[in-house]
């Protein structure tokens, strides 16, 4: 038997380090699944009841292995069940990419039954990627760019898979013009901050009196960095919600978590500082953060926000040596 689109598309997610995918059968996506059992479970298909649930399990499987997530599903009704589980992703900033079934190409725009015009369906969760192969050549580049921009910006990505090409030979792009070439694997660059932002940042905080610190997800790999910039600010540390297990409670200077759901130090704490800084998150809730005015506020992050230093929370982290260990004034 000739390798199969759907077979190229399985043996490509293997070699991407994949797995596990979390997916629910239909006869819209059966060319993956068959290629999956040709596969002998590398990669291995988890699953659950419902395509929803495929789709939150590819979410949580993204957060807890720091791996890409992959779910699929059908064409139509199996497709929109994924929506809440990649929405999740999306707002976590968590990589899953979704591939699901569509109608033959030769009855797509006749509104043909379960057909859905998924482009449009899935253009905003998944707004950065989302590509229908329509020729056996095509699917190569796809599934790498799908696996490769859900990976390098953390986002949710989608393949559409009609279903009469699913089952079509594997053909490599041609050598002539318009061909397109891809290959595997993605390694993330070392985002360093600028000098100038650094020295500001840490001249904000060395000003400061009471500093307060506000970490989120994005503290994940610089625990230990966070850790000894808040020992040599004096600083107390108040967790977004999402970073509740990763910076444990019983940490010296740990007032636990802030918002709604938060501790009574976390609070007095926002209200007493007069200098925040805010690691690896984007807490959106300002009732819960210092008034304007009390506080100059800095930020590290990894993605572009509206306000402060849009850098990798680690780098930053390791950087900042300011030159005194004490902690907050009292009265």
């Amino acid at each position: 038997m000739p390798v199969t689109v759907c077979d190229f598309i399985v043996s490509r997610l293997q070699q991407w380090g994949v797995e596990r995918l979390y997916g629910y059968s239909g006869d819209g996506i059966n060319g993956v699944m068959s290629a999956l059992r040709r596969a002998k479970g590398s990669p291995r298909l988890i699953q659950p009841r419902h395509e929803e649930v495929a789709a939150f399990m590819a979410c949580g499987h993204a957060k807890f292995s720091d791996q890409v997530g992959v779910c699929v599903a059908t064409s139509g009704p199996g497709a929109t069940h994924l929506l809440n589980g990649l929405y999740d992703a999306r707002k976590d900033h968590m990589p899953a990419v979704a591939i699901v079934g569509q109608q033959a190409r030769i009855s797509l725009g006749t509104d043909y039954q379960q057909e859905l015009d998924l482009i449009s369906l899935f253009k905003d969760v998944a707004s950065e990627y989302v590509q229908m192969v329509t020729a056996p050549s095509q699917a190569r580049h796809v599934i790498d760019q799908a696996l490769r921009i859900a990976i390098s910006r953390r986002t949710v990505t989608c393949v559409i898979l009609p279903n009469d090409v699913q089952d079509l030979p594997m053909e490599d792009p041609p050598m002539e013009h318009g061909a397109v070439f891809s290959g595997v694997g993605y390694r993330f660059p070392c985002v360093v901050p600028e000098a100038a932002d650094l020295d500001a940042a840490a001249e904000i905080i060395n000003q400061g009196k009471r500093v307060a610190i506000l970490a989120g997800a994005g503290v994940k790999h610089a625990v230990d960095e966070l850790l000894q910039v808040a020992e040599l600010t004096g600083a107390g540390i108040a967790k977004a919600i999402l970073a509740k297990t990763m910076i444990a409670d019983d940490l010296p200077r740990v007032t636990g978590s802030i918002g709604l759901l938060g501790t009574e130090a976390s609070d007095k704490m926002m209200k007493a500082c007069d200098t925040l800084l805010l690691v690896g998150t984007r807490f959106p809730y300002v009732e819960f953060l210092p008034e304007p005015g009390q506080r100059a506020p800095s930020r590290s992050t990894s993605y572009p926000k509206p306000w402060g230093f849009a850098i990798q929370p680690r780098s930053t982290c390791m950087g900042m040596r300011p030159p005194r260990s004490q902690p907050w004034p009292s009265g």
